[in-house]
């Protein structure tokens, strides 16, 4: 097993906590992980038809079979669960139960209503690029890292990223779509994702995507609902504490991996990422998801947000840290280049801003300190910069 940065807060958290919840996307090695922490309690997948027509049946006779706890998988399925094992853990300070599951908003939603305040609450995507570094299993160039994504079964079972992909959404994606809400047009559906991956990087703009999807504006916002509860995208929001209303206050719109995204335009090789029109949308894809992994792996909450105003200059990334927020420009090009800087030195005009404080990632492989801020390497995000 690939070693995940979860592990350390897990083990950590169970100390504290008599219920940790697990959430993330389908195949991104939730079960893996517990098992090989938790091989001291026993496992039951509620997957398994048995299992869960046994928990749905007699939730209470079903949880007896774990006096001292249980890793309890996709336990969504069974929300019927959740108030007998506050019971459980209220009457038995020794028990433990780790709850997991890939519907977040289903899991979280029955977590608030009877767990609150006793279980923790983490989140496991797939692997980020530190992970892949500490087995050397990153690629040369950031264009195959694109293209090939991060999803745990690509690398445990080398299996190619072009049947990868399609397997996933046609087996996963869809039917947690189907489970969360009933969509009866799931072609419709698949268009629409589609479209979102071809908005990777963009600011939303729901009225237009409804209408190049052929649906209403109030079903695209239901449908991109039910992919960020999935892992499947994620929103970057607007930062506009401390500026005036020519902010823009929509979000951008990416997606937890790259590889999927590349599958969903068609693109069938890391040449094919060299030469793609949005080349860039994919590496700021690639970094800011992976940024993202790096809080969320460690149990923190990233308080990411980009910056943009009317006339479109643009901070791609700013990181709100407790001294103060943190910009970031991400470009693709391999090349240091000063221009990189621009967008930069006006939001230190706007924000007062220390030089030093102005930040590059980019495709190169060299990291850099200058007069005028720092280049930092795909490859060198978290030596001693992030």
């Amino acid at each position: 097993m690939i070693p995940r940065e979860s592990a350390t807060i897990i083990r950590k958290l169970r100390k504290q906590f008599p219920v940790i919840t697990l959430t993330g996307p389908r195949q991104s090695g939730k079960t893996t992980l517990l098992q090989y922490l938790y091989h001291d309690i026993p496992y039951a997948s509620l997957e398994d038809i048995d299992v869960r027509t046994a928990a749905l049946n007699d939730p209470r006779g079903f949880l007896t079979n774990f006096p001292e706890g249980a890793v309890l998988d996709e336990i969504q399925r069974t929300p019927e669960l959740f108030s007998y094992i506050q019971g459980i853990v209220d009457k038995n300070k020794k028990a433990h139960f780790v709850l997991s599951g890939s519907q977040n908003f289903l899991l979280l939603e029955n977590i608030s209503q009877t767990l609150a305040g006793r279980s923790a609450i983490l989140k496991l995507l797939p692997f980020s690029i530190s992970e892949l570094q500490n087995e050397k299993l990153v690629p040369d160039t950031y264009e195959q890292l694109i293209f090939t994504g991060m999803y745990p079964g690509i690398y445990d079972r080398d299996i190619g990223p072009e049947y990868f992909y399609p397997s996933y959404i046609s087996t996963y994606v869809e039917r947690d779509v189907r489970q969360i809400k009933n969509i009866e047009n799931l072609n419709s559906f698949s268009n629409f994702l589609q479209l979102c991956a071809g908005r990777t990087g963009q600011v939303v703009n729901i009225n237009s995507l409804a209408t190049d999807a052929g649906i209403s504006p109030n079903t695209a916002r239901s449908w991109l609902s039910i992919l960020e509860a999935s892992f499947i995208i994620y929103f970057l929001q607007p930062y506009y504490e401390n500026f005036n209303k020519r902010i823009i206050k929509s979000p951008k719109l990416y997606f937890y991996d790259t590889g999927l995204v590349c599958s969903l335009l068609g693109i069938r090789s890391a040449d094919q990422v060299r030469t793609f029109h949005s080349k860039g949308a994919l590496f700021e894809n690639l970094i800011i998801t992976d940024l993202i992994k790096s809080r969320l792996h460690k149990g923190e909450n990233p308080k990411f947000y980009y910056w943009q105003n009317k006339t479109k200059q643009e901070v791609d990334l700013i990181i709100d840290k407790p001294d103060g927020p943190v910009p970031f420009e991400i470009k693709s090009g391999m090349t240091m280049n000063d221009n990189y800087f621009t967008n930069l030195k006006y939001w230190q005009k706007l924000s007062g801003e220390k030089p030093e404080n102005l930040n590059v990632i980019y495709g190169g492989d060299t990291s850099l300190r200058t007069s005028g801020g720092n280049f930092i390497s795909w490859k060198k995000l978290y030596d001693q910069y992030i």
